[in-house]
């Protein structure tokens, strides 16, 4: 890459050489285009269902932990990953001048395309707020549909006031570099135990956030609409009187009435 940009050969020694450099790029990232059909069968499909339907395929851990919704009643939105990534703070590295690096919060921001859910790797530190209402505020005006980290933000007053919607694991009032570096993005990291790979889809509700790998999305949309009716029938089921047994989970007769219940 040097070679390629030679005036990096007298910037590069402010710079880790281990970070990778996407703001030689600072126009938006390419976005996977999910389509209006999509966003709307997974914006009736909840992330328990989610859960449930890519447990039968094998992955068990796809809910990040650490993201509750911000503001309780936040509606359930849908959107690709935008991947943003912190390391440990380093003292030569985390400080108030690094907001204006080419490597900052700030540039990230501006990549962000409309539609993305910017996913956040904060390690889990909840002593420095990662994003404040100025950020947020951008962000809403570029037309980022949700913020979403294993960490905290700050300002949280500001950023509610923003109507940014936010799944966090709480507000602090330090700045991100009291606890944290920030390193770059559009790359896998990893938000609340969960592997995230730009352009993964995001679902978050009142439950939190997960990730659907995107060799799956056809699988969950097939899916998930009908486990949601299931759940839905087995409930008024339940409503009726019914007991549990062989209802939940379907027995062979359960089942068969549920068939044709559809008819």
């Amino acid at each position: 890459m040097i070679a390629a940009f030679p005036e990096l050969l007298t910037r590069a020694v402010h710079f880790p050489r281990c970070v990778s450099y996407p703001f030689l790029h600072p126009e938006p990232a390419s976005l996977m285009s999910l389509s209006p059909d999509a966003i709307a069968t997974l914006s009736r499909v909840s992330t328990g269902t989610i859960t449930t339907v890519l447990l039968k395929k094998g992955l068990r851990n796809i809910w990040m932990r650490g993201t509750k919704p911000l503001r309780p009643g936040q509606p359930r939105l849908v959107g690709p990953a935008f991947t943003l990534r912190f390391v440990p703070a380093r003292e030569d590295l985390a400080t108030p001048e690094s907001w204006s690096s080419p490597i900052s919060t700030r540039t990230a921001i501006e990549a962000m395309p409309k539609g993305c859910m910017a996913v956040v790797d904060a390690m889990g530190v909840t002593d420095a707020g990662i994003f404040g209402d100025i950020l947020c505020a951008r962000m809403v005006k570029r037309g980022v549909a949700a913020l979403i980290t294993d960490g905290v933000v700050r300002d949280v007053e500001g950023v509610l006031g923003t109507n940014m919607p936010v799944w966090c694991d709480g507000f602090a009032a330090p700045p991100s570099v009291a606890g944290l570096t920030f390193v770059g993005w559009g790359e896998p990291i990893g938000c609340g135990g969960v592997a995230v790979f730009p352009n993964d889809i995001i679902v978050a509700d009142q439950d939190g956030a997960v990730l659907i790998p995107q060799a799956l999305l056809d699988h969950v949309l097939a899916e998930g609409p009908e486990q949601e009716r299931m759940e839905a029938w087995i409930v008024n089921e339940v409503n009726n009187g019914a007991a549990l047994p062989g209802l939940y989970p379907m027995n062979a007769e359960t089942k068969a009435r549920y068939a044709a219940s559809k008819k």
